[in-house]
Formats: structure tokens, sequence, C-alpha cells
């Protein structure tokens, strides 16, 4: 039984998850192994976290918040009114950060890829979010297009190949960066085409 009167933050509770998801990986961590990291009881981290679906669903979504949203937070916040050139500026470093992540990260990278299997609701949200800076890099530029999310939501899932994880297979290839241009030029030129 707990008797520990211990109090964990948050970020607590996931700076330890992913220093332990790290050294041991997603298949094999355990929840006693986040506790022993932070020298508490098992049981106290089930005040915080059911279960450990539960703890890696907020370890991913911290981590998403952080290491991708961030970053593209910057870019889409960015006040430009070149269209489309500040949207191929957005989607090449989404696709850049995840591939980064996937090389450099692994294990939790690993773990984003689980848990985009298990939690629809999650990666539902981290979707929204990123079609929203989309939509809204559109809105602002001089593209002259009707519906600003419909473009942001075809373009998110026609470059998928680049930034999807179930799609880290083929990142290594050397024609990536090309085949991602070539997708961005034949959107722009359709674009352009129909102004």
């Amino acid at each position: 039984m707990d008797k520990s009167p211990i109090q964990l933050t948050k970020e607590q509770i996931l700076e330890a998850a992913e220093e332990t998801l790290r050294k041991f990986g997603v298949a094999r961590t355990s929840v006693t192994d986040i506790a022993k990291a932070l020298k508490v009881s098992q049981g106290t981290l089930y005040r915080y976290y059911k279960n450990k679906n539960e703890l890696l669903e907020a370890a991913t979504e911290e981590w998403l918040q952080e290491k991708i949203i961030k970053p593209l937070s910057e870019i889409s916040a960015k006040n430009s009114e070149e269209g489309f050139k500040h949207l191929r500026l957005y989607l090449q470093t989404l696709m850049e950060l995840k591939q980064h992540y996937a090389r450099k990260d692994g294990e939790l990278f690993s773990m984003y890829a689980k848990v985009t299997m298990e939690s629809s609701a999650l990666i539902e949200q981290h979707i929204g979010q990123i079609i929203g800076h989309m939509t809204s890099i559109i809105a602002a530029g001089k593209m002259k297009i009707e519906d600003p999310e419909r473009l942001a939501r075809s373009l998110f899932y026609a470059t998928s190949r680049f930034h999807h994880p179930g799609h880290a297979y083929e990142w290594d290839n050397p024609a990536i960066y090309e085949e991602f241009h070539d997708i961005m030029n034949l959107f722009e030129s359709g674009i352009h085409n129909n102004h």
C-alpha cells in the first residue's frame, strides 16, 4: 500500500516517462519502471493515470505539442502574404520534424506511432491543429481560395506519406524530398491555373 504523501507534477511524470521509454522502449516500459525512476510506488502514479495506455497518451500529447506543434505554430503565426510559399514551408517543416524524430528519437517516435493506432481522439486533435494552421496560412495569403479549410485538408492528406508515422519506412528514400516538392508543385500549379 502506498503511504507516500509525495505530490508529483504532470511535467515530472511525463519527463520520467520519456526517459524510461528511451531506455527500455515502448513495449518493455511498464508503469513500475516509471515509478522507480520517480522513486515512488506504482500506486502513486495510478493516482494520476489509470493505466499505462493513459500515461502513454499523455506523454504522446506532450511530445506532439512540444516537438511538432510548437515549432509549426511559430511558422503559422508569421504574418506572410506569400501564400503557397508559406504553406510549402509549413508542410516541409512538418515533414522534416517527423522524419528527424523518427531517426534521432526512435523510442519516443515509436510511442507516438503506437498511440496513433490506438487513440483516435488524440490524433484527431493533432491533425485538427495542423489543418487549422494551414487554413490560417491559406486565408492570409493571396491565393483567393473559396474554401481554405478544404484545401488545407486536401494538402494534409495528399502529403501524408511524408509525415504519417505509418510511412516512416519510406523516409530514407533519397528521392523523398523531390517527390514531396512534385506534389506541392502540382497543387500550386492547380491553384494558379484556377485563378
